[in-house]
């Protein structure tokens, strides 16, 4: 008699609590003992994830339900990460769709619900934070139900099951008046209503690689369920990539099974299982593992195409291999190809220049993270303004175009709607949430690049954006730039307080007394709209005479402290960020201020 088996996916928009739900699906599956102490929010182990709040990996755990064991895949809610979403909806039978019931459905709620309404799957609905108090479950339920329409659900897929939950609670109901405190509920549903994997054990073993993971004892680990057959440790498999090309004969050296957290070893699997499996090198993601019986691959699910760009390079600035410890450019192209084993939405091109590497991305999002991630391992490199990709049709420019959705205080709602429109943004929708207004456009990616920072500072802070790829239509036309120039340093040394002080009215300063500066990077904003060259490591000349006390007590205006999404924002299109593990530094492509006068004459 085998086991039981339900494969499930939670998917939703960011911070709708998906991560926060598999947490106390562990603990009341009993996956943790009673005195146990676990972090929150355990699935995000990433220290990425835990800093900015989001899932970025979509990772692997299993409960035990009454003796039916239920293989869970927590997935990114950015749709950024959209890759990972995609992928892993291949490894599971059904979905549970997470939604707000605050907010409701969203951009990447669209996004996840028609990839799985694609693939055939029936979701089940999950109402979350009933408890909030803005909390309006029925209109999120038509909500919903109209955007399963637009996704041209079929009856089956449109007569979805609803629970309302609180994640953080740990509780999830049938009906708003139910009164029980835990997520049987949500259990019990999912045994039903989700159909247990195909089987076919009597087949010869296939299964598709959806996810890969490095261990520096046992090398790479390749993850997926099993298409059909039996697997058992030691027993030599071909490793084919999509086109049925075998890349590698071996064994299966390591065979795991999922049971909470634990990746547990076992000598035996089954079809319809999710396992990780070690022995085979050069295994990637969209590949196949076969016997050579019918080495034939598993079909592989193509994502989405990247939509943004940027380029990294060698860093060539007069601070280069001061702060860093790989630093050349076969490290930061080691870096970046090994990057493209586990993420899968991800493109590295080679350029003319072997120092340079075009990325392509889903995002600013998906490349900052990238970008950070490098740094803190002790990558240095810069990188330049991202750009978006575009694509001609019949003979026609087209550009990626957003959803945009903003909630915003309605005294702010009139400003914000000036900034997207002046971004060629066109608005779709207007509705109120009590004292907050929901505005919906659509809008090139191009006019989001910087936006975020314009519509934070507009709004003092407090509004919500979500924004998610919608399709690529035709070129919308020119879109202006950054409106202010820059000041730019002189000459190489450390910033002085006296040279501040007779720049002050010039413009906002990113950099403080004391840093040091070479000729060539920007250290501020100029309050006009050309760049402006400042000599900032000016020094007060020594005198015999004692200077009185007023000279003393000009006090320096507070530097601008910016974020690296907010300095991938400003940098413009003749300007790098240089990355190091320690600092950022906005500078000129051309440091040699005579050199950008010939290129911009060019």
């Amino acid at each position: 008699m085998h086991q039981p088996i339900r494969n499930i996916a939670i998917i939703a928009h960011v911070d709708h609590g998906k991560t926060t739900l598999v947490d106390q699906m562990l603990r009341q599956s009993g996956t943790f003992r009673e005195n146990q102490e676990v972090a929150e929010r355990v699935m995000d182990s990433n220290d990425l994830e835990r800093e900015r709040g989001i899932t970025i990996m979509a990772k692997n755990t299993a409960v035990n339900w009454h003796g039916t064991k239920i293989n869970i895949v927590d997935t990114p809610g950015h749709a950024d990460f959209g890759g990972e979403v995609e992928r892993i909806l291949k490894m599971v039978n059904g979905v549970i769709i997470l939604v707000d019931a605050a907010e409701g459905p969203l951009p990447q709620t669209r996004f996840v619900l028609r990839k799985s309404l694609a693939l055939g799957y029936r979701p089940i609905v999950v109402i979350n934070k009933i408890d909030r108090q803005d909390s309006r479950p029925d209109e999120v339920i038509n909500e919903v139900f109209d955007l399963f329409v637009s996704l041209d659900a079929s009856d089956e897929q449109l007569d979805f099951p609803i629970l309302y939950a609180v994640g953080l609670k740990g509780f999830a109901r049938k009906e708003l008046s139910d009164t029980n405190e835990d997520l049987a509920p949500l259990f019990d549903l999912i045994i039903d209503h989700v159909p247990e994997p195909e089987r076919p054990l009597e087949k010869p073993f296939k299964m598709l690689v959806s996810n890969v993971e490095w261990n520096d004892y046992v090398g790479r680990i390749a993850i997926g369920r099993i298409e059909q057959g039996v697997i058992e440790r030691n027993q030599p498999i071909l490793l084919v990539n999509r086109n049925g090309e075998v890349k590698e004969h071996s064994r299966i050296t390591k065979l795991y099974t999922y049971a909470g957290l634990e990746k547990v070893a076992v000598d035996r699997c089954e079809a319809g299982d999710i396992v990780a499996l070690a022995g085979y090198e050069h295994t990637n993601i969209g590949d196949s593992l076969a016997t050579d019986e019918d080495p034939a691959p598993v079909p592989y699910y193509d994502i989405d195409k990247p939509t943004i760009a940027m380029y990294f390079r060698v860093n060539d600035s007069p601070f280069a291999g001061l702060e860093g410890k790989y630093v050349t450019s076969n490290m930061i192209k080691d870096r970046l190809m090994k990057e493209l084993r586990t993420n899968v939405s991800l493109r590295v091109d080679a350029t003319d220049n072997p120092d340079i590497f075009k990325v392509s991305g889903r995002g600013e999002l998906q490349l900052a993270i990238l970008i950070e991630s490098m740094r803190r391992e002790g990558y240095e490199f810069a990188v330049s303004r991202p750009e978006v990709l575009y694509q001609e049709v019949e003979g026609v420019q087209h550009e990626p175009v957003e959803e945009v959705i903003i909630t915003v205080d309605e005294e702010y709602s009139s400003r914000v709607i000036e900034i997207l429109m002046n971004r060629k943004g066109s608005m779709v929708g207007m509705t109120a949430e009590l004292d907050m207004i929901r505005l919906s456009f659509r809008v090139p990616s191009r006019g989001l690049i910087g936006f975020r920072s314009d519509v934070m500072t507009e709004t003092r802070g407090t509004a919500m954006i979500h924004q998610q790829f919608d399709s690529y239509e035709p070129y919308k036309g020119d879109i202006p730039g950054r409106t202010n120039g820059v000041l730019v340093a002189l000459e190489n040394g450390n910033v002085t307080h006296y040279a501040l002080e007779g720049l002050q009215d010039r413009g906002e300063f990113i950099a403080e007394p004391g840093d040091p500066v070479y000729m060539g990077q920007v250290v501020g904003i100029n309050n006009r709209t050309d760049d402006m060259i400042v000599n900032v490591v000016k020094k007060k000349n020594l005198t015999n005479h004692r200077a009185s006390q007023s000279a003393d007590a000009v006090k320096l205006s507070t530097a601008k402290k910016m974020s690296l999404e907010q300095f991938l924002e400003f940098i413009d299109d003749d300007e790098l960020l240089e990355v190091t593990p320690q600092s950022f530094r906005v500078r000129k492509k051309y440091r040699d201020p005579h050199e950008r006068k010939r290129k911009a004459v060019v």
